[in-house]
């Protein structure tokens, strides 16, 4: 990334450059990541090509204020964090469903320095968590804590329930390229089976799946139906800042 990219993302999520890359900075970064990227899978429904490279990742989040899931999200947010000059590594993970473990390279998240940084998990951490922590990190967005399994991964969970279980292992971008192509064609995939766009707010979170609107404020759940095409494609514009020309819908 070059510095007007940088500059431009960082204006995207309304953070200054930082003065050194450490965990304070690491901290408000990440915060506001999710304050202003939203979590979607919008482009798995409108037919769009979703290109595991750094500069397409964040043309798509600074360039067409977009968002994306946890290759897109993760990828993109470690090139910036890296042109800051952070350390940073990227890792795979298994998504816990119940006791099942997701297919292999099925979530990507970021080692940076001595945090785990996930931007891409949707209702997830609010702060990077430490990975040299074993007991409990509260946060708010729960409390979490990281545990090692025999094999030598580390288990990351949430309120007590498993999350995903990371492998610490660093890979390439270009190593989720299969679970990236899984997730948004085969009809397993739960991004292929759902229409989804999520965002944290200062006061709780927000998400449109399908046409059904969540708003999750102080701990109070509130949904309501929308109705036509018109109102859908106002809660994207409005809500997260997303301009499209038609509904995502299913196939």
């Amino acid at each position: 990334m070059n510095d007007s990219w940088v500059d431009a993302y960082l204006a995207r999520i309304g953070a200054a450059r930082p003065a050194r890359p450490d965990g304070e900075a690491l901290r408000d970064l990440h915060l506001r990541h999710l304050l202003a990227v939203p979590f979607e899978n919008l482009s798995i429904h409108l037919g769009e090509d979703i290109v595991l490279d750094p500069e397409a990742l964040v043309a798509k989040v600074v360039d067409r204020r977009r968002g994306g899931f946890c290759y897109e999200l993760g990828g993109a947010f470690g090139t910036l964090l890296a042109a800051l000059g952070f350390d940073v590594e990227i890792l795979a993970a298994r998504v816990f469903d119940g006791d099942r473990l997701g297919v292999p390279y099925d979530h990507l998240a970021l080692r940076v320095g001595p945090w785990l940084a996930d931007v891409g998990f949707g209702d997830h951490a609010h702060h990077p968590l430490r990975l040299d922590v074993r007991g409990d990190q509260p946060d708010p967005g729960g409390v979490f804590r990281i545990a090692e399994t025999p094999e030598g991964d580390l288990d990351v969970s949430k309120d007590g329930r498993p999350a995903y279980r990371l492998e610490t292992r660093p890979r390439a971008l270009g190593d989720f390229e299969a679970g990236c192509w899984w997730h948004r064609t085969s009809p397993k995939s739960h991004f292929t089976r759902s229409v989804v766009c999520s965002m944290l707010t200062e006061s709780g979170r927000v998400t449109l799946s399908g046409r059904t609107l969540i708003r999750t404020t102080g701990g109070e759940r509130d949904e309501r139906e929308l109705t036509g095409d018109d109102e859908v494609l106002a809660a994207y514009r409005s809500l997260f800042g997303v301009e499209l020309d038609r509904v995502p819908k299913v196939a």
